[in-house]
């Protein structure tokens, strides 16, 4: 099968950069021809540019003829877009509907929802826009990058594209990471006979026998971000006097104001900021933590950092909120905890540090979970199968 994937980067790489990878390598192992076609966002710079992609966001005619080109020259089975925003737009929804080739589209946040395409605003979970053909509650909240006019790009560029009919009739699936998503995007108005749920998955790695020679800690892994739950964590950690070591892996905005605030605490002894650490090294570090917390304050699509926890063997402290709640089941592959509540959130992390019996079950079942549901094996299955279906789809519409 010849696949086409789109996806738009980031300024800042994060989970949804290395999903494309992952799922790129996963299928060229698989003997498919896969060309990846990118644009980066590093390429904004300057207010004219800033300008230009915001227009191109809501539809861009040179992203447009672009993959028309594409399509031409590699003649695809399939395209697969991940992220077309801002500089690909849902016009090369238009370029792959007139070259008759089907699409399949992953959900990795909630973009078609809401605006900032995280339902989050001021630290809580916020749903005013989900089901309104205007999202302008995100418009006047200016929840995309704090700004009305940027927010008011996104809000036309999403209420343009359902009056035009494209999410419904121009993408032939989606790929949800969860039910609980699909309910939610079903709830934004995508069409329920078209989402699939595809969990994310992880490679089996050869680092996962290393010890750590007797060293015990808690460990933190992702962006360091309001959305991630970053600051209750150490507000957790400081306030309820925890003593067990916790290493943070990760970057982001939030990391200066956390280092100086845990050295004004006084736990930088315990509190270790590592940075950016690449795959192979988070494993050995999950393979001999004692937790994983995942402390995040907005639903999450499905966060691939649980999934290495899982290959890890590691239990998981969630909040009992979205996705999380769905995918780590409470005392079987770890514990669940009150959103905003940094006492039940310590005293689930110490009932797992006092309970060692159980916390290796944990473990366990992780590991098992794995196996059965995010392996690379089974996901590359499931993935055939959505290509099947939209590819089926289209050739009955044509």
């Amino acid at each position: 099968m010849k696949l086409l994937i789109l996806h738009n980067r980031y300024r800042l790489a994060g989970g949804e950069d290395r999903v494309v990878q992952a799922e790129k390598r996963l299928l060229e192992a698989n003997g498919h021809n896969v060309v990846l076609l990118e644009e980066d966002n590093h390429r904004i710079g300057n207010i004219w540019d800033t300008l230009v992609a915001a227009g191109g966001a809501i539809y861009s005619f040179a992203a447009k003829k672009r993959v028309q080109a594409e399509i031409d020259r590699f003649r695809p089975d399939i395209v697969h877009v991940h992220n077309f925003f801002p500089l690909f737009s849902p016009s090369v929804y238009d370029a792959c509907y007139r070259a008759g080739v089907p699409v399949v589209q992953t959900l990795h946040n909630y973009r078609l929802a809401c605006p900032k395409a995280i339902p989050l605003r001021d630290g809580k979970v916020c749903e005013d826009c989900i089901g309104k053909l205007i999202p302008l509650p995100g418009v006047v909240h200016g929840c995309y990058r704090n700004s009305r006019l940027q927010s008011l790009v996104v809000a036309t560029m999403t209420t343009l594209h359902k009056l035009r009919g494209t999410w419904h009739k121009k993408v032939d699936a989606y790929i949800a990471l969860s039910q609980f998503q699909k309910q939610k995007m079903i709830q934004a108005g995508l069409p329920a006979e078209k989402i699939h749920i595809k969990p994310h998955f992880v490679f089996p790695l050869n680092t996962l026998g290393l010890d750590n020679q007797g060293q015990e800690y808690l460990l933190f892994v992702g962006r360091l971000s309001e959305e991630k739950g970053i600051f209750f964590l150490i507000d957790t950690y400081i306030q309820h006097k925890m003593s067990m070591p916790l290493k943070i892996v990760g970057d982001g905005p939030l990391r200066q104001a956390l280092e100086q605030k845990v050295k004004q605490a006084g736990y930088d002894n315990l509190i270790e900021f590592l940075g950016f650490k690449d795959e192979s090294t988070v494993m050995k570090l999950m393979r001999n933590a004692k937790l994983l917390l995942f402390p995040s304050i907005w639903y999450e699509g499905f966060p691939s950092t649980i999934a290495e926890a899982f290959a890890a063997g590691l239990p998981v402290v969630v909040s009992k909120l979205g996705s999380m709640k769905e995918i780590v089941e409470d005392k079987v592959t770890g514990l669940h905890f009150e959103l905003g509540n940094t006492q039940d959130f310590a005293d689930k992390i110490n009932w797992a540090i006092n309970h060692p019996e159980i916390l290796e079950a944990m473990g366990k079942n992780t590991r098992l979970v794995y196996e059965s549901k995010y392996s690379s094996a089974g996901n590359y299955k499931e993935l055939m199968a959505i290509y099947k279906n939209a590819i089926a789809k289209r050739m009955s519409e044509n």
